[in-house]
């Protein structure tokens, strides 16, 4: 999916909503683990009662390595249950010297090597440009770089002082470098606030993935007034808050519930801008 197709999602739909499919084994409903690929079948029921609601989903991928080939098996199952009128974000954090993040991309972006062929990858740009240009040469296929994360350890690196900047700054600056907005999304933690104008004097026209509203407390409204550009240029993630609403037999119902409430507000913030 191009910058565009993705804009026309967020039109017809009148949403910037991401939700995050992670999914833990511990947590789903007790009743689907009568299935044989229990986690499947609840991505699959979640997928069903909200994809009208949402413009992409993002498997978190540990969720599913910590449960070995399973987990993969799940993993692969579930990107190829996702509707091509949505988004899919590997939430995989990879980033390492050159021909391993060519084989990292494979993975994820060669459906033939891989098993599977997400439109987007999130990676870290600790080992700089070499770590991440593999990823982008992929036609069509998204990096969305760490920029500044709303975790406690944030703190530790990504606002240290670089020059006159802050690190996470800097990191910006040197990314934008390495692709274009065609190409690449950074990650901007929801609870960040007011960095998103610092965010935005650094990247005006990139896409950013916001984790962090729902559950960890990030404001919607918020979020939209500092980070929001002409093209909306925000997906907004929410996983436990939809995901979790019910663990019941209703878990999917409840699921749509949860996604409609955001997807309401959204359309909202989008007639703001005149998006729609």
């Amino acid at each position: 999916m191009n910058r565009q197709q993705l804009l026309e999602q967020i039109k017809a739909k009148q949403s910037f909503l991401c939700i995050g499919l992670d999914t833990d084994i511990n947590k789903i409903p007790e009743f689907l683990l009568d299935f044989e690929d229990p986690i499947f079948e609840f991505n699959k029921q979640i997928i069903a009662a909200t994809y009208d609601l949402c413009v992409a989903y993002k498997p978190n991928t540990a969720f599913y390595e910590s449960r070995g080939v399973k987990g993969w098996q799940s993993l692969i199952r579930t990107w190829q249950y996702i509707p091509e009128t949505c988004f899919s974000i590997a939430d995989a954090k990879r980033g390492d010297i050159g021909n391993t993040s060519e084989m990292y991309a494979r993975a994820f972006f060669d459906e033939r090597s891989g098993g599977m062929s997400f439109d987007a990858l999130t990676v870290a740009p600790y080992m700089g440009n070499d770590s991440v240009t593999p990823f982008l040469k992929f036609k069509d296929k998204w990096v969305i770089l760490l920029a500044l994360t709303s975790n406690p350890g944030s703190r530790d690196f990504q606002l240290l002082p670089c020059g006159n900047e802050r690190l996470f700054e800097s990191v910006l600056q040197k990314a934008n470098g390495w692709g274009t907005s065609e190409n690449m999304m950074y990650v901007v933690g929801a609870t960040q606030g007011e960095a998103f104008a610092t965010i935005r004097k650094h990247a005006p026209d990139h896409f950013l993935l916001v984790p962090g509203i729902g559950v960890q407390g990030g404001n919607l409204q918020e979020v939209c007034r500092y980070g929001m550009n002409k093209d909306c240029g925000l997906l907004i993630n929410s996983s436990r808050a939809i995901i979790y609403a019910s663990n019941g037999k209703d878990f999917a119902e409840r699921a749509r519930e949860e996604a409609l409430k955001i997807q309401q507000e959204m359309a909202g913030e989008l007639g703001k801008i005149g998006l729609i």
